[in-house]
């Protein structure tokens, strides 16, 4: 069984495209195509179930139109619309592909200077030009490569030196 701890979120699929079993799906990390890896993960009911890549063709920088195995009519690709979409960790981790944003969400966010405890990151707000980690109660830390120390990704922590004052505002 796939644990949620396992994975991290790259998209959400969308509608049915054409009558043989293609989607599209809307993604925010395109991991997909630069890590080596046969299937995408799929949460259908609450429950993680690997779904196999027989093809997929990019739309536009955030959408590609997928085709499952076994998912060969529109209305078997309609019952999948919604469905969010995951990488496992264990493959994008890869020490050749940089790793993106949205894999260090559920990350523990620590103190550089003594490892205290700041918060776990829920989100990563990338809207505006300095990109920010939103942890889980609500606060916001700038994601600087300056100011993070270090990225254990086996123990999902992230290190970095806060500048003083920004946790108590």
């Amino acid at each position: 069984m796939i644990k949620q701890e396992e994975v991290y979120k790259i998209g959400r699929l969308g509608k049915a495209h054409g009558v043989k079993g293609e989607v599209s799906l809307l993604f925010d990390d395109d991991i997909f195509d630069r890590v080596d890896c046969d299937y995408l993960i799929l949460e259908v009911d609450g429950i993680l179930v690997p779904f196999f890549i027989e093809e997929y063709r990019f739309r536009s920088d955030t959408v590609a139109l997928m085709k499952f195995e076994n998912v060969d009519t529109q209305q078997r690709a309609s019952e999948l619309t919604g469905c969010d979409v995951y990488f496992p960790r264990s493959l994008a981790a890869d020490d050749d592909v940089p790793p993106s944003l949205t894999l260090l969400v559920g990350f523990d966010l620590v103190e550089a200077n003594g490892g205290r405890p700041v918060g776990r990151i829920a989100d990563i707000d990338d809207t505006t030009a300095n990109l920010l980690f939103e942890l889980e109660d609500g606060r916001l830390i700038p994601a600087n490569d300056d100011l993070i120390t270090d990225i254990d990704m086996k123990g999902r922590v992230i290190s970095m030196t806060i500048p003083e004052g920004l946790l108590e505002l």
